[in-house]
This record gives structure tokens, sequence and C-alpha cells, in this order.
């Protein structure tokens, strides 16, 4: 698996053998980025699923000031430390994402861009919207790319853009 696109394109990221993660396909993220691409530069980011965190470096590659990789699994988080070895400005957090979500809101730290790529088995995506938004941590027109397979997300945000790409469907939310 590699970046795509932006100043890291190339970068070999490691992934697809990690047991729990489902990598997004590069057509998909391509897709996605691209979808999203006038919204990053300069953006603040959330990567809360982030498994290899390739979302989050490509995100970082183009243009985003920060990114936050939240994920609570060692093993994965051991692969993702290695992943980000000469990414400059990201953040590693070892947490729940319940954790990592109120941590954000007591230290009023706030997102133009968030990831959600929950494992789909969890049907978590749902709850990680909601403390989203009951924790105000999106800001005005920031974005929400929710990837999931079968729990539709609701929310308070609108619906800006959605995609299917085999079973992964792809929801992108934005706060007016």
């Amino acid at each position: 698996m590699r970046i795509i696109s932006g100043c890291y394109k190339g970068k070999k990221i490691d992934g697809f053998d990690i047991n729990g993660t489902r990598p997004t396909k590069d057509r998909v993220k391509e897709s996605l980025i691209a979808m999203i691409q006038t919204k990053i530069r300069n953006s603040v980011v959330l990567d809360l699923f982030s498994g290899s965190g390739s979302l989050g470096i490509e995100a970082l590659s183009n243009g985003a000031d920060i990114c936050y990789f939240i994920d609570n699994s060692k093993d994965i988080v051991n692969i993702l430390k290695k992943n980000l070895m000469g990414i400059n400005n990201s953040v590693l957090i070892t947490k729940d994402y319940k954790d990592a979500l109120t941590e954000f809101k007591e230290k009023n730290i706030k997102f133009d861009i968030i990831f959600l790529d929950p494992p789909y088995h969890l049907n978590i995506l749902n709850n990680s919207i909601k403390m989203i938004e009951d924790y105000k941590l999106l800001n005005k027109n920031g974005i929400i790319v929710c990837e999931f397979e079968e729990e539709v997300p609701y929310s308070i945000y609108n619906v800006i853009k959605e995609k299917k790409y085999g079973k992964t469907n792809i929801i992108i939310l934005k706060n007016d």
C-alpha cells in the first residue's frame, strides 16, 4: 500500500496484514481525496480509527497542518508508528475513541476534517458521530468523512456527498 498523492506520494505504508484492519482501497482513497481536496490545505485533521493511517497521511501529504491519529490496538499502533516515520505534523494517541474524543473536548481541540472508518462489526459509527456533535468537535464548514458497509450514519450535519464502491459506502457530512 502506498500514499497516492501529495508530497509523500509513493511512500510505502504497511497495513494489509494487520488483524482487525481493513485498509481503504487505493481507488476508493483516490476518489475520496479528490472529493475533499479543496478542504485539506491548512486543515486540522482527525483520523479517529486510524489503522494503517493511510487517510490521515494522505491529508498531511496534501497540505493539512496537523493530523491526530487515534487507535487503541497496541499491534496496530506499532505499525502506525512505523508508517508515520518521516511524516511531519502527526500526533499519535493510543486510546479508545471515546476517551480520545473526551480529551479533545477537554482541551478544546476542534477539527476541519474527521475521518471515521471504524471496524464495521462494532457498529460504532453513529456513536462516534453523536459524540463529535455533542462535544462540538467539528469546526464550522468542517466535514466528516464516513466509510461504512451497513451502518448508515445519522447526523444533524448535512450530507454533501455519497458514493458506493462495491460493499464500501462513503458519506461526507458538513457542519454548516
